[in-house]
């Protein structure tokens, strides 16, 4: 399927199918300011949740921020200024500590350059599109990091991130080719949402690919037979051809 409309219909047939499982609107799952997220963000590649989250709280630990946030963060300066060595012992659970605590320290000398501190308000006064570009100038800020701040922060803006279970989903389902990767991804499954859709619209959309990733479109061994996505998913009726009882009982 290639032609536009009918992929936007089928993107907006899937939201539907996913939210009746999963719930919507999903609740955010945190209220961190910009700055935080990005951090936080940075250090969730190619990392489980659970490792770049105690790694997050270990950095707000060893240098701790004011009480007046949503969610109390590091003090960045501090984080910016210190020793590296002591940043990555600091962020040791997370894969490449290494290469992250350098790029975070070089990340928040940029942004005390670009802003004269250490804060993302000047995002507040940009559009989406302008606001990405502003992250992604930012040494080692991608399309996903870009929309995971303005989406997952206090910011609250209508940005659309893509992880790999998000995109795995995307591909199996035929909204996007196999050969497209997940950078070049956002921008196309983006456009396939209606641009009248405010951030907790948005939000959804990326929570519930992922959530139907992680519960039921896995990597390995996906389980087809009770995919609420079946007679939309050319990948899983190979896998798992839609008998016509199966059909009946779908309807």
């Amino acid at each position: 399927m290639t032609d536009p409309a009918a992929l936007r219909a089928k993107a907006l047939e899937i939201h539907r199918l996913l939210c009746t499982v999963h719930g919507c609107p999903v609740p955010y799952f945190h209220s961190l300011d910009p700055l935080s997220e990005l951090v936080s963000s940075l250090l969730s590649h190619r990392t489980r949740n659970a490792a770049s989250g105690a790694a997050f709280k270990a950095l707000r630990r060893r240098w701790p921020g004011g009480p007046d946030a949503v969610e109390r963060a590091a003090d960045w300066a501090a984080v910016r200024d210190a020793p590296t060595a002591e940043v990555e012992s600091t962020i040791a659970g997370v894969t490449w500590p290494e290469q992250k605590a350098p790029r975070i320290q070089a990340i928040l000398r940029r942004i005390t350059e670009r802003t004269g501190g250490l804060s993302l308000d000047v995002l507040n006064e940009l559009s989406v599109p302008e606001a990405r570009a502003w992250l992604e100038e930012l040494p080692g800020v991608g399309p996903k990091t870009s929309a995971a701040v303005l989406s997952f922060s206090t910011l609250r803006r209508a940005a659309l991130p893509v992880d790999s279970h998000h995109h795995r989903v995307a591909v199996r389902t035929g909204l996007i080719p196999a050969s497209l990767a997940v950078g070049p991804s956002h921008a196309v499954l983006a456009a396939q949402l209606p641009p009248e859709w405010d951030a907790q619209q948005v939000y959804d959309n990326h929570e519930v690919l992922m959530l139907h990733g992680q519960r039921c479109c896995y990597y390995r061994d996906p389980a087809c037979d009770r995919c609420v996505l079946l007679k939309l998913c050319p990948t899983g009726q190979v896998l798992h051809p839609v008998r016509e009882e199966e059909e009946r009982a779908r309807a």
